[in-house]
């Protein structure tokens, strides 16, 4: 039994050693400020900024489903590249199987742009 809690003791302290530097990052530089006379809030500071100038419109507005699929299909070709690259790399010494599996896989992500493509997920009005 002993053994068993042995073998999460470097969790732990991993785990002590990023929550006690999480949270130096955040509480020292506010008593920092607080210290020094730095912390000094006014309606200039404490308001909000997009772009240089005031918000016009309530945050909590409504975006067009057309920016949700450019960041999904966006997400979606960078990970193409992320899985493409490693195996690429390592192509000479994995043999056919990976080969096949990759091109499962390209296929899968041509079907997808397809799709994309003639429901207008990349025409932009």
């Amino acid at each position: 039994m002993a053994s068993v809690a042995a073998g999460y003791l470097p969790i732990l302290l991993f785990l002590a050693v990023a929550l006690a530097l999480s949270a130096a990052f955040v509480v020292l530089p506010m008593l920092v400020s607080r210290l020094t006379g730095t912390h000094r809030p006014d309606a200039e500071k404490l308001s909000e900024y997009e772009c240089g100038f005031p918000a016009f419109e309530d945050s909590r507005a409504q975006f067009d489903v057309r920016f949700y699929l450019v960041a999904i299909l966006f997400i979606v070709f960078d990970l193409e590249a992320a899985f493409l690259y490693p195996w690429a790399v390592s192509l000479m010494g994995t043999g056919w199987t990976s080969w096949f599996a990759m091109m499962i896989f390209l296929i899968e992500l041509a079907l997808g742009l397809a799709y994309a493509w003639k429901k207008g997920a990349l025409e932009w009005e």
